[in-house]
């Protein structure tokens, strides 16, 4: 005789509830308000982009409670598409920020940098950027969120990095020698 050991998994215990939204979004809130402001470049939206992404997860389908982290990201994310409406080639929203300068300044040096350097990319490239390289969204998933073909995803991201680390070395030029 085989006995079968069976899991009762009840419903509560296994999909996230508003609660566990509301303490992600608590918990995480700089790395998420960092998220939405990286995909956005400006205060403004980023703010609208986490209240929107708090709500729509909170509304949103049912998700297991382990996938609830993730499933607030790409809230934020959805949100920061819709509200930038990034195309390849639009250079609107690539001017430095001005909270670029004050509200990173107790960031060490390095962090200041490479903020600074993702603020300066195209929003399209921005986003293909944060998308694929900081949250490891495949170039498939990537390129279904922002409604672009996926054989423009890797040389938008590419040439991203390249921008990237071109500005990120000439700054580093720039910083006074410490002695």
């Amino acid at each position: 005789m085989t006995t079968r050991l069976v899991k009762h998994i009840t419903r509560a215990a296994a999909y996230a509830n508003s609660d566990d939204f509301f303490r992600i979004f608590d918990e995480n809130m700089n790395s998420l308000y960092l998220l939405a402001f990286l995909l956005t470049a400006d205060h403004a939206w980023a703010e609208q982009c986490f209240v929107s992404g708090l709500e729509d997860a909170v509304e949103g389908n049912l998700v297991f409670r382990e996938w609830a982290h993730s499933c607030g990201g790409r809230a934020i994310i959805q949100n920061a598409v819709r509200v930038v409406r990034p195309r390849p080639g639009d250079a609107r929203g690539s001017l430095r920020s001005n909270s670029e300068d004050s509200d990173y300044k107790t960031l060490p040096a390095d962090r200041q940098m490479e903020i600074s350097a993702v603020l300066g990319l195209e929003p399209f490239e921005r986003m293909v950027y944060v998308m694929t390289v900081l949250e490891h969204y495949s170039d498939h998933e990537c390129s279904l969120l922002l409604g672009c073909a996926r054989r423009d995803v890797l040389p938008v991201r590419t040439r991203a990095l390249e921008k990237i680390g071109r500005r990120v070395e000439m700054q580093q030029r720039q910083l006074p020698i410490a002695g």
